[in-house]
């Protein structure tokens, strides 16, 4: 039987195999992703269900077509509230980026992402994965904050610091570097890079691989992998979110 917040989210794709697979798949309506605050909301809720769902065993992580996040849906229908004013946007916006990085952290299976193409937005969420595959036209970057005139301290100051080190993390967020598939391999981003059309095969190879292990195996190796990031962004993150909306209400007075 198919769990009912399968079809619930317009931006998210979602289908469960025999095994306990769960493919969760990004797009914006069937094609490339675009993130929007409409697709925010979803993926904190989507999240919250998925780990709530004690039927999903292994999650692959992936988007659509061969871009993983480029661009933002500017849309009206998908874009913040126009009646509401920008710090009351920005409340939400903190709510939403504290639950969404906890939900995806508080997922007790493995996780592994399949980065089809460049991660420009949002590419944190990745790194929250357990495996991390890249196919060769991918790329890492984090294009959005200070395009916009706000600082890279949604998560972002927390995750790729940690994943690159302090040195490089912060030099990779406020240069705003792109990282391409083969360097991030070597910096240790990603653990395999493959051509695309072998991207998603491996995923479920691995995913299958996983799948041999006792229920319980997978969740208590995820709930022990995961406590450092959890740590981490439970010390880190609201104050990061917090002094990002200060940076982005300064512009306004």
């Amino acid at each position: 039987m198919t769990p009912n917040y399968f079809d619930r989210f317009p931006n998210i794709a979602l289908k469960r195999d025999e095994r306990g697979i769960l493919e969760m798949r990004l797009h914006s309506d069937g094609g490339v992703f675009r993130f929007s605050a409409s697709a925010r909301t979803q993926i904190v809720e989507a999240f919250n269900e998925i780990g709530r769902d004690r039927d999903n065993r292994i999650v692959i992580f992936t988007g659509t077509g061969d871009i993983w996040c480029g661009e933002f849906d500017r849309r009206p229908h998908v874009s913040p509230d126009p009646s509401l004013n920008l710090a009351e946007r920005w409340n939400i916006q903190y709510w939403e980026g504290r639950k969404l990085l906890q939900n995806m952290l508080d997922i007790d299976v493995p996780m592994i992402a399949a980065v089809n193409g460049p991660a420009l937005i949002h590419s944190e969420y990745l790194l929250t994965c357990d495996i991390v595959l890249a196919a060769e036209n991918a790329a890492f970057q984090d294009l959005p904050h200070l395009n916009n005139g706000v600082s890279p301290t949604d998560g972002v100051h927390v995750l790729w610091p940690h994943v690159l080190g302090p040195v490089r993390g912060n030099y990779f967020l406020l240069t705003q570097q792109r990282i391409e598939a083969a360097e991030a391999l070597t910096l240790g981003v990603c653990n395999e890079v493959l051509p695309a059309d072998a991207l998603l095969n491996r995923a479920y190879q691995i995913a299958g691989k996983l799948a041999e292990q006792p229920t319980s195996t997978l969740r208590f190796a995820r709930i022990g992998l995961t406590q450092r990031l959890k740590k981490l962004l439970t010390e880190e993150l609201s104050l990061g979110l917090a002094v990002e909306g200060l940076s982005a209400l300064s512009k306004v007075v």
